[in-house]
Parts: structure tokens; sequence; C-alpha cells
């Protein structure tokens, strides 16, 4: 299982990676179809600009024309006895240009007019070395054509040679490059603040936006203003302050939904977790548990049937001492049992709210010095002693009596349990603030602190190995604990190992 959730995070973390990577290719590819699309409009427009002006400028034309190609064709057909002569040429002509088309600081510019011409003639019964010029064809066809595209080609490799000479501020303007380039980059949908610049060479122009820093790194670059020989010294550079911040935000909603539903199996995958570790630790405190319990009964049951087998002897019977004095132990331990039976009863009507504790003003000092009495006959009987130091000028409470002195006997019957030697017991109590507090001190055995964390904790006991040398089943501090929070109050414990604990409980005083 932990395997297969290691594997779910690794392939989303694999899949919101190659997201990342191809969403970061896809925005790269569009910077740089519109840096592109503002290179190739700006030069189109510019040779365009051009082009027009020279269509409307006079030309001087020169004396020399020069032939540029020349084709021709004799064909005879000997059934009709006709010739077919073709005849195609294409020639240039030179032209002086004014010098204000180009403000390059030349008097004028020469430039070529390209012109094809092409003829087809049918003549009857001549040889082609017997055709007479001034004879009339029976058929003539003439076409004389301007070669615009060649003549636009040619135009055009001329102009850039001669616009490389123009400085590139005159060419373009910060305008023109942010109209052209925030138009091209909103159609792809990238809204995002960018800056640009016009480098030659690795070296800043004029055309540049207020903000440009230039970054290898971090900035996109096409060539802009190629020459005659297809070669550019200038390149549009553009660079973007968030656009690592554009490329998340564009998957962020698959993002969150990845992180959200894997989040949502890590937290089913931990309460699962959670739970089999608890189901364990129950069945571990229910083990436990049935343990204790069978312990404590194990013994009362066997007083139990030896008294009652010692009743059955005919010559016990007869003697009513001895009789009465079996029922006894007999009544003891049953009352023993009950009270766990009853213990055991009490904490589970706690956690279900079904235990009704009705509450009135007493007297906490009262309410010791009767829990006290419960458990004396304990104390002497092994030499030992209680002392109690009354310091709490107000002691007045709103507890139940009878449940409350419970929570003192099973704090004093505990710091009995866990005296190996003569129980040394004081109780103390003090106001501090709204509040008393009541200390019950021993010297006994003491716990861990580990141990210490979890003694209030329902069927807890600290582990001893298998040797049951105090009695009990983990279900008194657990009462004492339910019992205290429901008086709005709060117990804790202080201790260490062989040098005893201090139980202190703190409740509201009223006045």
């Amino acid at each position: 299982m932990s395997l297969s959730l290691i594997g779910i995070i690794f392939v989303q973390a694999y899949y919101i990676k190659d997201s990342v990577e191809n969403e970061k290719k896809r925005f790269e590819f569009n910077v740089n179809k519109a840096l592109s699309y503002v290179s190739n409009t700006i030069e189109k427009e510019e040779l365009n600009k051009y082009f027009e002006r020279y269509q409307s400028l006079d030309k001087e034309k020169r004396k020399d024309t020069a032939s540029i190609s020349q084709l021709f064709i004799y064909q005879k057909n000997n059934n009709t006895k006709e010739t077919l002569i073709y005849k195609q040429s294409i020639r240039e002509e030179d032209y002086k240009l004014s010098s204000s088309l180009l403000d390059i600081g030349l008097d004028s510019l020469m430039v070529q007019e390209i012109i094809g011409s092409s003829s087809s003639e049918i003549y009857s019964n001549i040889d082609f070395s017997e055709k007479d010029l001034n004879k009339s064809p029976i058929v003539q066809l003439a076409n004389s054509v301007d070669m615009s595209e060649a003549e636009r080609n040619f135009l055009d490799k001329n102009l850039k040679a001669a616009l490389s000479k123009i400085p590139v501020h005159k060419r373009v303007s910060e305008f023109e490059i942010k109209e052209l380039l925030s138009r091209k980059l909103n159609e792809d949908g990238i809204d995002l603040d960018y800056e640009f610049a016009v480098y030659s060479n690795d070296l800043a122009t004029k055309v540049q936006s207020e903000r440009f820093e230039y970054d290898k790194a971090s900035t996109f670059s096409i060539p802009i203003f190629y020459d005659e020989n297809n070669r550019s010294r200038y390149k549009l550079l553009v660079n973007f302050a968030d656009d690592g911040k554009f490329i998340l935000s564009s998957i962020m909603g698959m993002i969150m939904m990845s992180i959200i539903f894997t989040s949502i199996i890590i937290i089913a995958y931990t309460s699962a977790l959670f739970q089999l570790v608890k189901q364990r630790k129950i069945s571990q405190i229910k083990t436990d548990f049935i343990n204790n319990m069978t312990h404590e009964f194990k013994t009362p049951i066997a007083t139990i049937n030896l008294a009652l087998d010692a009743i059955k002897n005919p010559k016990i019977i007869e003697d009513k001492d001895k009789v009465k004095r079996y029922l006894n132990m007999i009544r003891e331990e049953n009352k023993r049992m009950h009270a766990q039976v009853e213990n055991v009863l009490r904490i589970s009507k706690l956690e279900k709210n079904e235990l009704n504790i009705g509450k009135d003003r007493v007297d906490l000092h009262d309410l010791i010095v009767d829990a006290i009495a419960h458990v004396e006959l304990l104390v002497e009987d092994r030499d030992g002693y209680i002392k109690t130091y009354f310091e709490a000028e107000n002691s007045s409470v709103l507890a139940n009596e009878t449940h409350f002195t419970n929570v003192i006997v099973n704090v004093l019957d505990n710091a009995i349990k866990y005296s190996p030697n003569t129980p040394k017991i004081e109780v103390y109590t003090e106001n501090v603030g709204t509040n008393i507090l009541l200390k019950i001190k021993d010297h006994g055995s003491g716990m861990s602190k580990a141990a210490a964390k979890r003694v209030f904790e329902k069927f807890y006991r600290e582990h001893t190995g298998n040797i049951h040398n105090v009695k009990g089943h983990g279900l008194g501090l657990a009462y004492v604990k339910r019992i205290v929070e429901d008086h709005q109050g709060y117990v804790s414990v202080e201790s260490e190992k062989d040098n005893g604990s201090t139980f202190t409980i703190k409740l509201p005083i009223i006045t």
C-alpha cells in the first residue's frame, strides 16, 4: 500500500513536471512566432514603402541596353510546307533614379529594369535560309511584357543593400515594434508585460523600451533587417518579467486538482494507517485488560470456592463462629468483584454521557476527610500514615459528593498500592486565584515519564512484564480524569521512577 501511494505521488509529480515543460515549450514557440511575425512584417512594410515610392518616380533612361537571354526556335512542317519561327528574349535597361528615394547621402541611385518579349511567325513555302524578312508571314503573334516579379526581386536586393547603410532607429520605431508585438502576443493568449530592444552585433541601439535589461538566459531573440546576402547584424530581443508565473498560472487549475486529489489519497492512507495502529493498540489494551481482570477475579473466586468447601465440612458447619467467618469472607470478596464491575460500568456510562451527575455546594476539606476514612485502615495495617495540610482558606466547590469522594479515594488507593514499603502520604490544599489545588503526594515506586503521560488512559497500566505485583485494571485513574473534567477541573501528575508521585487536582471555587 505504501509503495502504491509513493508510486501515485511520483506519477503525479512527473505529470505536473511534464505539463510545465510542455507549457514552457508552447510559450517559447508562441513568443518566437510573434517575433518572427514582427521581423517579417517590419521588413516587408519597409520594402513596400520604398517600392511604391520607386514606382512613382520619373526614371532617366540610359543609352545602353543589354540582352540577358534569347531563345530562337525554327520548325518546318514538310507536309504543309509551313515554317514556324519562335523567338523569346529578356533584356535589361539601366535607369538613374533621384536621390530622394533613399536618404543615404548619394546623388543618385542606379537601378535596372527587366523587360521580356516574345514572337511567333508562320511562313509558307520557304526555307529558313531563304527567309525574306520583308515577306509577310501567314500568322504573326508578338508579346512584350514588363518582368515585374523579377524586377521587384532585383529592386528588393538593391534596396536591402542600400538600407543597410541607414541607422536602425531611422528604419523602425519603438511604437511600431510594440504595436505589432502586442497584437500578435495577445492573439496567442500571452497577456504579459514585456520589454524589448534591437541590438546590433550584441550592442544596444536606440531602439529599445525603457526598462529593458539584457539577460541571455531569459531573453528571446530573432534576426531582423536582412541584407542583400540574406545576413543580418540586427536582432530583435524581448524578455518577460513574470514568464515563470504565467506558465504556472496557465496550468494552475490542473496542478491544484492534482494536489487536492493526491492530498485526499494521502489523508485517507494516513487515516487508515492511524486506524490500524489504533486498533492494534486497542487490541493490546483489551488483551492486557482481560489478563488483569482474570487475575483480579481469580483470587476472590478461589477464596469463595475454598470458603464454600470449608462450610460443607460437617465439622465446620457445626461451628457457628467459623461459618460466620467464612460467610464474611465470601461477602467481602463478592463486594470486591462487584466494585470492579461497577467501575467498568461507570466508565462506560461516562463515555456515553449517560451518567447523571448532580452537583451541590460542598466543602472540599470535608470530602478529603471522608475519603481518608475509607482507606485509613489499609494504611494503618501497613504502619503508614496520611498527613493533611489544609492551607486553602476558601474550600467551597460545586461538586457531586459521592463521585468526588470516589475520585479522592481512587487517588489515595493508587498511592497506597504503589508504595511497596510503608505508605507515606501527604495531602495539601491551597488557593490559587479563583481555583483550589488538591495535591496528593506519595513516596512510592513512582513511574516513568512515558507512563505519566498515559496514566489517565482507560485500561492503561505500566508494563512490568507478566508480573502482576500490583492489583488493578487501569480504570481507576481514567474514572478520576472523567469526573474531574465533568466538574470543569483539571488533573495532572508529576512522577519520577523510585521517587514517588504527586497528583494535582484543580477545581474552581465558589463564593
